[in-house]
């Protein structure tokens, strides 16, 4: 039996068992089943079948899975995809999902069928791989069935799974070619769904687009390109699409956007960001493609960037691409903005120094900026030394400013205020007076050695009207002429004016110089002055300027002359020599030269930063090894210094000691004396009870009067000139440390080192003496307090005590005699020992004293060798840095040079006219 799949899967398949469309279907389907039981072999299954189909359509589903249970025909597997679907209408969403998986027939009908039933299930319970599973299993089977690729597209762009998304469109667009599926990936690019996708991913879509429709090619293309662009698959993106694109044949199709992009591309990679072995694989196939789809405006742009990359990297371009570029080049009309481009591409160049920590040259900066400025007409003035050069700008400029000879190079131009200033590569320095100007470009500052220029404004109204700025350059002579500035300054210069000497005009010599000048800028107009300090009439001045003018256009046939007498008076003169000027400038011609004249300055730029790099490395091998030595010898003045610190601790200590060490031997030496002399306070009149008492109490008071008036002011007037010993000393020691600083500095050229002792030492020894000198708080020692008169006695004479009251004679002679002739050592030991206690704590705290006060010069000395040892790590990293990727530095400036090269080409079309 042939039944129709569509009406399987509307389940209307009962509709082909009703004879009569308009008869309910439950009742002939009931009358059809009575029937067919009656039979001896009844086949119920078709019926059966068609009955579920009319239950289910009325929503009793219940009835229809008992119906679709137990097919077991061909309709067997749509019946059970039929209960899973009552099963799922009843919301029993597990038992659906079990059915349907438990399907299996090879009809691609019923299996994508199953598939979206499956897709309704997890779709509801949010089980997203799996739908993604079954939806994509869907699609392969038949990507043509009736929406299921707008049922999967929907999926996935609602569910945000945007990789399926992507993957559905490439493939559907690359088979049925409809333009709605590239639009859609058009689509998915532009808002960044394909962000993460390899370049190569989209070249069959790419390859299959192009032949349908160009225009959305360039679109998807152009949209594709932006989104790459900045990101880590830039490069590969670029070199892709164009190995791709490479193989295709020219369409001629206009391609607007893509030359565009093209051209940008070309700019960003030039840019001076990347590495030539990051770029030169991808750049050749570039400028083919761009060559190839750039029209007319744009044509100039590629052909030049074709032309000035063949020459820096010969042969990676075919030379098929080069002779069309070459040709293009030469035929194309003259490029408007060719300076505009120059100057945006110094201006690269200088950010990109700046970036990378070099100065760039003050001198070319200055010269771009001259040649930048449209409203004036740079006019040189040269000639060799005592041509008068210096008379004719004096009196040009109605005062005497210049004295010959100089040595600068001195620009004039207007200015409403007279404002002087010193250029170097270096440096630019204000210069104030008119006497400082003197010296600045007298020979004695010997400028030839290094390249100065004196900017000099003042009010000038010839230089106003007549829009000149005049550079003024040092006489040549026989001791500069190999290398004289004015064969670097000939680049600049609208227009030489070349001085002669009436006497002898166009020597030999001077010949030679125009010849180098020549070489150097083969298109800059010249002209001639000649001075003449002879009183000539008019027909003899008149023949000398036809004799000279004739000897000069031998060589200058376009040269014209001006003759030049410092006796002419100042109006006359500056009226013919406007005249003159006007008549020898073409400012059309001035201004297309200029272009060459800045792409020379942004190659010397280019050059500049390149030695300096050289300059770099070489500066970074000095630094290290100065900071080396400078750390030997910084080691060796701190070991210097703690000798120096340790003599002084020694010497100062020593000179203390000596002082304590002799008072204290006095004091030994005194105080028995002291002591002994206490006898004469016993006479026969005293109370011998009571007199050892009196004595004991008389040889303290005396013992302390000894120390205060006698040892504590000898200690102190020793302890002054003690301190005064030590100012002396410490002032020896930090004159050292000041020359040796002086050393350190003169090495370092600048005031680095500074080994300041702490004199505030001194102070404090001073505010100790005064405190151990200001009084002596002496403990009441007890003498003879043990010597009473009996003990005396019993030790001298027996059994005299009894006696005692009777014989005060005795007694007296027996105490005067012990008083007089005692030692007294260990009294004499421990009073001593007591005054000098504090002394002694005061000595032990020297060393310190003295280390304090060389505490910072070593603190200074090793904080030096610190810092020239991180000089000394730093420098050798960046060496490390320089010598291991010297193409970091070198690159960017090689990629420079393309690109001045290619504007260079630019500037040079429409030439061949």
């Amino acid at each position: 039996m042939i039944i129709e799949e569509k009406k399987l899967v509307n389940k209307a398949y009962f509709e082909d068992l009703l004879e009569n469309p308009s008869a309910h279907p439950v009742k002939v389907l009931g009358e059809l089943y009575l029937e067919e039981n009656k039979k001896e072999i009844a086949d119920l299954s078709y019926i059966r079948f068609a009955q579920g189909e009319v239950y289910f359509q009325y929503k009793d589903y219940e009835t229809a899975i008992f119906k679709w249970e137990n097919i077991n025909n061909e309709l067997g597997s749509w019946a059970k995809k039929n209960m899973a679907d009552a099963y799922f209408e009843l919301g029993l969403l597990d038992t659906a999902e079990g059915i349907y998986l438990s399907v299996e027939d090879e009809n691609i009908t019923l299996k994508i069928e199953t598939g979206l039933q499956l897709l309704s299930i997890y779709n509801h319970t949010g089980e997203a791989k799996k739908a993604i599973r079954v939806i994509n299993a869907a699609v392969a089977l038949n990507p043509d069935y009736p929406n299921i690729t707008e049922i999967a597209r929907n999926f996935f762009e609602d569910h945000h799974e945007w990789d399926e998304a992507i993957n559905l469109a490439t493939d559907e667009a690359i088979r049925t070619w409809n333009i709605e599926w590239y639009d859609r990936l058009i689509a998915y690019v532009s808002a960044g769904y394909t962000d993460e996708k390899q370049p190569s991913y989209f070249n069959d879509v790419i390859t299959t687009l192009i032949s349908i429709d160009p225009q959305r090619f360039e679109k998807l293309v152009v949209t594709l390109w932006a989104r790459y662009k900045g990101g880590a698959q830039y490069l590969d993106w670029i070199q892709n699409f164009n190995t791709l694109f490479l193989g295709f044949t020219d369409n001629h199709y206009t391609w607007l956007e893509l030359s565009r992009v093209y051209q940008e591309s070309y700019l960003e990679l030039m840019s001076g960001t990347r590495l030539i072995k990051d770029i030169e694989g991808v750049v050749p196939n570039h400028l083919s493609n761009w060559l190839k789809v750039a029209k007319s405006s744009g044509s100039l742009f590629a052909a030049s960037s074709v032309m000035a990359w063949s020459e820096m990297f010969p042969s990676t371009i075919s030379s098929e691409v080069v002779r069309l570029a070459e040709d293009l080049v030469l035929h194309a009309p003259k490029y408007s903005t060719a300076k505009e481009e120059s100057i945006e591409l110094f201006k690269t160049v200088m950010n990109w120094a700046t970036k990378n920590g070099i100065e760039p040259g003050n001198i070319i900066k200055w010269n771009i900026e001259e040649l930048v400025d449209e409203e004036h007409t740079n006019l040189l003035f040269a000639g060799v030394s005592g041509s008068g050069k210096s008379d004719f700008i004096n009196q040009l400029l109605g005062e005497t400013i210049l004295k010959e000879p100089t040595s600068s190079i001195v620009s004039f131009k207007h200015g409403e205020e007279t404002e002087i200033n010193e250029i170097t590569d270096t440096e630019m320095i204000s210069i104030e007076t008119f006497e400082q100007f003197q010296e600045a470009v007298g020979v004695r500052r010997q400028n030839h050695k290094k390249e100065t220029v004196i900017d000099f404004a003042c009010p000038s109204q010839f230089l106003k009207v007549n829009g000149l700025k005049i550079m003024d350059i040092p006489g040549v002579n026989q001791n500069n002429f190999d290398n004289h500035p004015l064969y670097h300054y000939v680049s600049s210069a609208d227009s030489l004016l070349f001085f002669l000497s009436g006497k002898s005009p166009l020597t030999d010599k001077e010949k030679e110089i125009l010849k180098q000048v020549n070489i150097q800028a083969p298109n800059l107009p010249i002209h001639f002055v000649m001075v003449s300090h002879d009183l000539l009439s008019d027909e003899e001045e008149s023949r000398l300027i036809e004799k000279t003018l004739t000897r000069i256009r031998v060589y200058y046939p376009h040269a014209e002359l001006f003759m030049f007498s410092p006796k002419d008076k100042d109006e006359f003169f500056i009226g013919e020599f406007s005249r003159f000027i006007r008549s020898i400038m073409n400012k059309e011609q001035i201004m297309k030269e200029r272009v060459s004249k800045l792409q020379h300055y942004v190659r010397s730029a280019i050059h500049y930063l390149l030695d300096k790099r050289m300059e770099m490395e070489d500066g970074l091998i000095e630094s290290v090894r100065w900071n080396e030595e400078l750390v030997t010898k910084l080691r060796g003045a701190t070991n210097q210094v703690r000798d120096l610190e340790d003599e002084k601790v020694r010497t100062i200590k020593n000179n203390y000691l000596t002082i304590k060490k002799d008072l204290k031997s006095e004091a030994v030496e005194e105080i028995p004396k002291i002591l002994r002399s206490t006898s004469d306070v016993i006479t026969k009149d005293s109370d011998f009870a009571k007199v050892h008492l009196n004595i004991n109490a008389e040889m303290n008071r005396r013992v302390y009067k000894y120390f205060e008036d006698t040892v504590t002011k000898k200690f102190y007037a020793s302890l002054e000139e003690w301190i005064a010993f030590s100012k002396a000393e410490f002032d020896q020691a930090q004159y050292t440390l000041d020359e040796m600083s002086a050393g350190f500095n003169t090495m370092y050229g600048e005031e680095r080192i500074h080994q300041k002792c702490d004199f505030k030492v001194l102070d404090d020894w001073q505010r100790d003496a005064n405190r151990m000198t200001s009084g002596f708080q002496m403990e009441n020692i007890n003498f003879l307090l043990r010597l009473t008169p009996a003990q005396l006695l019993l030790k001298s004479a027996g059994k005299i005590l009894s006696v005692l009251p009777q014989n005060n004679s005795m007694l007296h002679d027996k105490y005067k005699s012990y008083i007089e002739n005692e030692e007294y050592q260990e009294a004499t030991k421990h009073i001593v020992d007591q005054f000098f206690k504090q002394f002694e704590m005061f000595e032990k705290s020297l060393d310190r004293d003295v280390s304090l006060f060389f505490k910072e010069p070593i603190h200074v000395l090793n904080g030096a060798v610190e810092e020239a040892l991180s000089d000394i790590e730093t420098n050798k990293q960046e060496l490390e840095k320089m010598r291991v990727k010297p193409e970091v530095y070198r690159d960017p400036l090689n990629i420079f040079e393309v690109r001045l090269r290619q504007y260079e080409w630019m500037a040079a079309a429409g030439n061949q006219e």
